[in-house]
């Protein structure tokens, strides 16, 4: 399985870094965003190893169905939903409107 490098590394959290208050991407997006199409699975292994604390906004990354990909019911599911919820993203059945809070890089554009 690769590993993601130091390069692959910064390119995930520029990109991460750039996603706003109140938007989500999911890991294809976000590894599409840093140059590296076709990588969600990339992607996800370098949000899991992000440091405890970090203020990289790591809660707005999900998966490709609008739901939050970490153990239902888990403490840290419990944690990026509220914290998408403080941001105003709406969950209707533990699911998020993509069409709605979605937000590509060019929207801002």
């Amino acid at each position: 399985m690769k590993q993601p490098n130091q390069q692959h590394l910064q390119a995930i959290f520029l990109a991460l870094a750039s996603v706003p208050a109140g938007k989500v991407v999911t890991y294809g997006q976000l590894a599409a965003m840093a140059g590296l199409p076709r990588a969600a699975r990339l992607a996800g292994r370098a949000l899991r190893d992000l440091p405890t604390g970090t203020s990289l906004p790591w809660h707005r990354v999900i998966n490709a169905q609008g739901r939050i990909s970490l153990p239902e019911g888990s403490e840290g599911q419990h944690r990026q939903q509220t914290l998408l919820e403080a941001e105003g993203v709406v969950f209707v059945k533990g699911k998020i409107n993509l069409r709605r809070f979605g937000w590509l890089a060019q929207d801002d554009a």
